[in-house]
């Protein structure tokens, strides 16, 4: 294993406390523009999320309505709309296969179950994260650090398999000098690719395993510069509880 992603595990609560773990659950809201424009605002404000750290399946409740939720699985790729109770209001097989490209990104509109599968995809490995380095399939290795300001962050490249829904690929994600995650790079697919530069702050533990608690999603330029005055999307954790066998 990568010497700085063993130590990154380390720092996050550690590789066998992990194989530990059943479900997490977060409290979270998600905001900026983004959603707006895809003809949703304001869907992703107080939502308790529900997800298996081993494989990919995570809710989102309250869904579209208060007695809603949205439901991810993977093995195949599949997103339903339900009732708290069970009942399926709404699904879709290949949920990745539905969006509309080309993506512009003022207009573009999206159903609830491209929304859903956007979200959830991503939320999922944010939460995960860096444990789902070590699933099968995931490559990680160290590449050149970078200069953030007046800090060096050092750097994993992630390469991840179509096993894995995710926004793409290829990603690299930059540490700061105490293992925590400062920022991942990616280009979400279904978004027609941009450069997005994801930055995480206020870490914080719980149940003994560490979590960005506030994230702003910017793009950034040619030579991997941010734009730091406009953060399309936001996420903002207020609890995470973590139950172990």
């Amino acid at each position: 294993m990568d010497k700085l992603l063993t130590a990154v595990l380390e720092a996050h609560g550690g590789l066998p406390n992990w194989g530990n773990v059943t479900s997490i659950t977060a409290q979270m809201s998600l905001g900026g523009v983004f959603w707006a424009a895809r003809g949703w605002p304001d869907v992703y404000s107080k939502q308790t999320v529900t997800l298996d750290p081993h494989r990919e399946h995570i809710v989102f409740s309250p869904f579209t309505a208060p007695d809603r939720m949205s439901v991810l699985d993977v093995a195949p790729e599949r997103v339903a709309i339900a009732t708290r109770d069970g009942r399926i209001i709404e699904e879709r097989f290949n949920p990745r296969g539905s969006f509309p490209l080309p993506f512009l990104d003022g207009s573009t509109p999206w159903d609830a179950i491209q929304v859903a599968y956007f979200t959830s995809a991503a939320v999922w490995n944010y939460l995960t994260a860096p444990f789902v380095f070590t699933l099968p399939g995931v490559e990680a290795r160290e590449i050149a650090p970078w200069r953030e300001g007046a800090q060096t962050w050092r750097r994993l490249a992630v390469t991840f398999p179509k096993t894995i829904a995710n926004h793409n690929a290829d990603q690299v994600f930059y540490y700061d000098d105490a293992f925590m995650q400062r920022r991942m790079d990616y280009s979400p697919d279904v978004t027609g690719n941009p450069p997005v530069a994801h930055y995480a702050y206020d870490h914080k533990t719980f149940d003994g395993f560490v979590f960005p608690t506030r994230r702003r999603v910017l793009l950034h330029d040619a030579e991997g510069v941010a734009n730091q005055a406009f953060a399309p999307i936001t996420v903002d954790v207020s609890d995470v509880t973590v139950d172990r066998r």
